[in-house]
């Protein structure tokens, strides 16, 4: 299994050099496969890198606001659906949520473990080829192929547990 996303597994975590990370990785990523990074995909991933708390397509839609003037919600639905479509966003099922990946070249397809806080909210992630290799194994003696293998689990992160 690789890390667990550093919001998770560090108090001291730098938010910004992360955002700044997954900001760089997406728009390396679109020009190195020809996609349409527009901007208004990239102020959704933006509006996403703001926090580590899942948002839903409403909360970024206030995120972006300006000056009285809000996006169109098919317009935040369809970028988002880019945004998770390429991986530089995940939905969060349980949350009908999305939170932008922080894991760059790491979020390889194998089977993704979002782990979420009941107390701050925030979101990590992690992936697991074990875990995808068992689900796989699973699923194939029914003769069901998982198009997007994804597990939630819920508890209180590191800081959540100190401070309480």
């Amino acid at each position: 299994m690789s890390a667990v996303s550093t919001v998770l597994e560090h108090p001291h975590h730098d938010h910004r050099r992360c955002a700044d990370a997954a900001l760089s990785h997406a728009e390396e990523i679109a020009r190195r496969d020809g996609l349409r990074f527009t901007e208004q995909r990239r102020s959704v991933l933006e509006a996403l890198l703001a926090s580590h708390v899942p948002a839903s397509a409403y909360d970024v839609i206030d995120r972006l606001a300006k000056d009285g003037h809000r996006p169109a919600p098919v317009s935040v639905y369809r970028a988002l659906d880019f945004l998770v479509e390429h991986r530089f966003a995940h939905r969060i099922e349980s949350r009908n949520a999305y939170v932008a990946c922080d894991r760059g070249e790491e979020c390889d397809g194998a089977a993704t473990l979002f782990l979420l806080c009941d107390k701050c909210g925030a979101a990590g992630e992690a992936s697991s080829t074990d875990l995808h290799a068992l689900i796989g194994a699973v699923t194939g003696r029914v003769g069901f192929s998982p198009s997007t293998p994804v597990v939630e689990i819920r508890g209180l992160c590191a800081a959540c547990r100190t401070a309480a």
